[in-house]
């Protein structure tokens, strides 16, 4: 009864909200552009413009930067790398590494609650429904290591699989600590490079996304074989 009045509470908070953020998108003319501006940001694929867009808020640029990852991984899917270059560029790679981690944690956790709240209708409307029907199928394979896992994997949705995981039994703290474990390779390559790269190093940094996808596949070709191999021992 208590955790069905909590949902309930949960429901009304996320509706108020977002009737509010539509009412300022529609009847607020700067906030509607500013959108849009954020939108095109991410669609430009560059992250001298993303860093620009951040570091004209001056004292503030840490927080927009953190308060733009949280509405990325929302609206999915939006480039998050570009917004750890940016940071790493802005603020040194470690301290960028610091802000990028600890904003996505609080992106994920956010998707995770909207999809425990809302249930999986609102989730395809915020997704996809065949992307997430495909994380799904990883859960059912995978049980409780797929976020550890899925997080290694640069190639699969950071968003979506936060949104499935909402969907599933597993407790907020094992996916939060799976999550924060997981993301945190990637984080720290991308920072590092991030605080090195110029406008005309796009090259390299898809080299370095092929490297690192590279890797974390073997890892996961890892976990299969030694799943398989227990299987048959069993």
């Amino acid at each position: 009864m208590e955790n069905k009045k909590k949902k309930k509470t949960g429901k009304l908070l996320l509706l108020v909200t977002v009737l509010l953020a539509m009412a300022a998108y529609f009847f607020l003319p700067a906030v509607r552009q500013l959108i849009r501006d954020i939108l095109q940001m991410f669609a430009s694929g560059d992250f001298i413009i993303v860093r620009r867009f951040v570091e004209s808020y001056g004292p503030y640029a840490a927080v927009i930067s953190f308060l733009l990852m949280i509405l990325q991984s929302i609206v999915a899917p939006l480039p998050a790398f570009l917004l750890t270059f940016a940071n790493a560029s802005l603020f040194g790679w470690w301290k960028g590494a610091i802000l990028s981690w600890s904003s996505a944690m609080a992106g994920a956790a956010a998707c995770f609650w909207i999809a425990r709240i809302l249930g999986r209708d609102a989730v395809e409307k915020l997704t996809s429904r065949s992307g997430l029907k495909q994380i799904d199928e990883f859960f059912d394979r995978y049980g409780r290591q797929s976020v550890l896992i899925m997080r290694l994997l640069p190639f699969i949705s950071f968003d979506i699989v936060s949104y499935a995981a909402g969907l599933t039994a597993m407790s907020f703290g094992s996916f939060l600590i799976a999550t924060g474990i997981g993301q945190l390779p990637a984080t720290i390559v991308y920072s590092y490079v991030g605080g090195m790269l110029t406008g005309g190093a796009r090259l390299f940094i898809t080299a370095l996304l092929v490297l690192f996808a590279i890797s974390a596949l073997a890892v996961l070709l890892r976990q299969i074989y030694r799943k398989r191999n227990q299987e048959e021992i069993s």
